[in-house]
Parts: C-alpha cells; sequence; structure tokens
C-alpha cells in the first residue's frame, strides 16, 4: 500500500530533513514544520530508522476543510479508516486548533473519534462500541485555517529518543538537533572532531554515529512495530539494511571536553551505553584551556546563553576567553550556537555566515567560522 508520509521538523531544519528524506530515495516535497513524501510499509520502517534531524514520521490519512462539526464528522467518517486501523485498535485522539473556526480542541477530537468508531462498526460489522484492546494508533486531529488534518504517528516516543541517554545535564540538546548542527558543518569522518561544551555527550554522540553511518533508530522500537500490517519481516529487513550499511571500521578522533567532571562521566556512561565508548575521548576542561595538536579539525559547541540574570557577564567572559582559544587553532573550522545577540563582537571574530535556528523555544544563531580546506589526501 502506498502511503502519504509527513516527516515533522523543528523550525529551519525541513531543508536538512527533505535531504535526508531523498537520500533514502524518496522524492519529496517542503513545507513550514514537515516534509511530504510517499512510501510504502517498508518506508515507514526506513524514515524512523534513517531520519537522524527529523522529530516523528507520521502518515496523512486525510486532509480537508472543515467550517463545521457536521462537517469535521462527515469528511472524518468518509476516510478509508478500516486500511489502517484492526477491528481492535487502541486509537486515542490528540488534538491542535489554530486559526480557525473549529477551537474547542476538546470538542474536535470527540468528533473525530466518535466518527471513526462509526465506520469501523460498519466495515467491521459491529453493533457494540469496540472493545479497544489491540495495538496501540495514536491519532491526531490538526485544525490550521479551518484544513483539518488526520494523521497516524509511526514513531511511537519522538525520533530524538535514541535510547542512549541514561543520563543528562539541565538543559539537554535534543538529539536530533545535535544531529542537524553536525550536518550543517564541513566535517566528515577523515577529519578531528570536537565538542567543548559536551554536557551529556550529545553531540560528540551523534557525530561518532554518523562518522561510523549508524542508523540513529538502531537500539530502540517504534509505535508501528506492534501493527499487524507493519510485518516483522519488514522490521528484520530495515535492521539487516542498517547492519550492512554501518561502517565499524571508520577511525575517528572525536573529543567532548566539559567545565564540569560530573557531565564528562554522563557523557561517558552515555557513550558506553550507544556502543560507543571507545571511539570518543571525554576530558574536563575549561574553554579557555582547550587546544588540539590536529589540523583541519571541526568544533561544533553550544555553550551557556548567558539567558538568566546575572550570568551574562560570566558567559561573556567565557566567549572572549574562547575567541582567544580558538584563534590559534587557525586550520580548524568553528561552529557555535547561541542566543546571545552580542556574540561576535565579545568572540572577537565576524562569523563567515550564520543561520537562525530554534532550541526549543529560544531562537539562535549558528556561528560558522570556516578553515581553510584540508589538503587533499593522494589516494
Amino acid at each position: 500500500m502506498k502511503f502519504k508520509l509527513i516527516a515533522t521538523a523543528a523550525m529551519g531544519l525541513e531543508a536538512l530533513v527533505a535531504k535526508e528524506v531523498r537520500d533514502l530515495g524518496y522524492e519529496c516535497e517542503v513545507e513550514n514544520g514537515k516534509v511530504i513524501f510517499e512510501g510504502d510499509e517498508k518506508a515507514i520502517a526506513r524514515a524512523n530508522m534513517w531520519l537522524r534531524t527529523a522529530d516523528r514520521v507520521k502518515i496523512l490519512v486525510g486532509e480537508f476543510k472543515a467550517y463545521s462539526f457536521d462537517e469535521l464528522f462527515e469528511k472524518t467518517k468518509a476516510l478509508q479508516w478500516e486500511d489502517y486501523l484492526p477491528v481492535d485498535a487502541q486509537f486515542p485522539v490528540q488534538g491542535k486548533s489554530v486559526k480557525s473556526k473549529l477551537y474547542s480542541v476538546p470538542d474536535c477530537q470527540a468528533i473525530v473519534k466518535k466518527a471513526i468508531v462509526n465506520r469501523l462498526q460498519t466495515a467491521y460489522h459491529r453493533t457494540s462500541w469496540l472493545d479497544e484492546s489491540g495495538a496501540v494508533f495514536k491519532l491526531e486531529v490538526a485544525i490550521h485555517k479551518d484544513v483539518a488534518s488526520l494523521t497516524i504517528d509511526t514513531s511511537g516516543q519522538g525520533l530524538h529518543k535514541r535510547g542512549y541517554r541514561i543520563g543528562q545535564g539541565e538543559a539537554p540538546l535534543k538529539e536530533t538537533l545535535a544531529a542537524a548542527l553536525i550536518q550543517l558543518t564541513t566535517w566528515n569522518p577523515d577529519r578531528p572532531f570536537a565538542d567543548p561544551f559536551c554536557g551529556s555527550g550529545t553531540i560528540p554522540i551523534e557525530a561518532a554515529l554518523i562518522g561510523q553511518n549508524i542508523a540513529p533508530g538502531f537500539n530502540r522500537e517504534f509505535i508501528s512495530e506492534k501493527w499487524t500490517w507493519m510485518t516483522e519481516n519488514i522490521w528484520d529487513e530495515v535492521r539487516m539494511e542498517a547492519e550492512d550499511l554501518a561502517d565499524y571500521d571508520q577511525p575517528l578522533e572525536i573529543m567532548g571536553t566539559d567545565i564540569d567532571h560530573r557531565m564528562v562521566e554522563v557523557a561517558k556512561n552515555n557513550a558506553f551505553e550507544a556502543g560507543l565508548g571507545e571511539l570518543i575521548q571525554f576530558k574536563q576542561m575549561q574553554v579557555k584551556d582547550f587546544h588540539s595538536d590536529k589540523s583541519y579539525g571541526v568544533i561544533v559547541g553550544n555553550p551557556p546563553y548567558g539567558e538568566r540574570i546575572g550570568e551574562r557577564k560570566e558567559v561573556e567572559q567565557m566567549y572572549k576567553a574562547m575567541g582567544a582559544a580558538f584563534d590559534k587553532m587557525e586550520t580548524w573550522s568553528k561552529y557555535i550556537m547561541t542566543s546571545h545577540e552580542g556574540f561576535e563582537e565579545v568572540y572577537g571574530k565576524k562569523a563567515t555566515k550564520k543561520r537562525k535556528l530554534f532550541n526549543g523555544f529560544i531562537r539562535t544563531d549558528y556561528y560558522q567560522y570556516w578553515g581553510p580546506r584540508p589538503p587533499r589526501k593522494d589516494r
């Protein structure tokens, strides 16, 4: 069966998600916050297994205009829900409504639920209420400017939940955003890589996964694995493909440092949980002492932003010290994400390029300082 699929994306990351979808072999369209493509059951499994920067993969069951509750009911009921939901399916309905006549979310959820029950009772020749004792299908009705979209989530937990994070700091970076920060750089696995603010290790771990081409979903489960029409052999094939494509022999030089020795221990534990403990060096170090005798490396950092009152001066001193330390690493490229608007001035150098990104709800800039290209290796 062909499905219309949506890979949801954080604001600013849509182009990266689209590239990943195309790399999997699917044509796609890009809209705000989502990438739309078509595929079969195997495409659902592959997208969940491989998309590093997407939030979730959803099936779009239907989309239509709805100005009244009657219209919402009838148009929902007209969709072929029996193609997706078995007779015993559990199907909770979530909802949201923005700039629409139908603004009461609980009413929209209740109406969609009732319409689907009605449709399934007819399709499965049931007169009584459905028992909902089987696999879970998480449905959402999202209404935006009077257009209702009805989707089924195939991922379960968000795709940023890779399964390796057993400890974290106060404001952990989402794994999907960490992967995006790396993909926006010139890094490749032959070059050294460093994160001087590694916290719980997310950026170095994501770099190692990218470096050895390990599928980000390899060590986790997905809600759609329990669906009868997503047969076990589909998931077996997709996991075998991921195993075959992983390059465990690729040598990597990845380092993560942090001022807090407790976070360094957390990062080490997370790296071992990901099966990458031997590949990444973690050390306690202040950014002012950061150095490397390697050449043509790439630094990716998500330092403190100084958002809280009283922290700003301290953070600015640290940015200044970072600028002085990084200045000595002439062949390295540096990429720093922060919400501090005066970053370049305090750091002491104007970025080659900057890109607007969102870290959760915080608007940030990704400052890019490009170093010289590494000399070509004779093969």
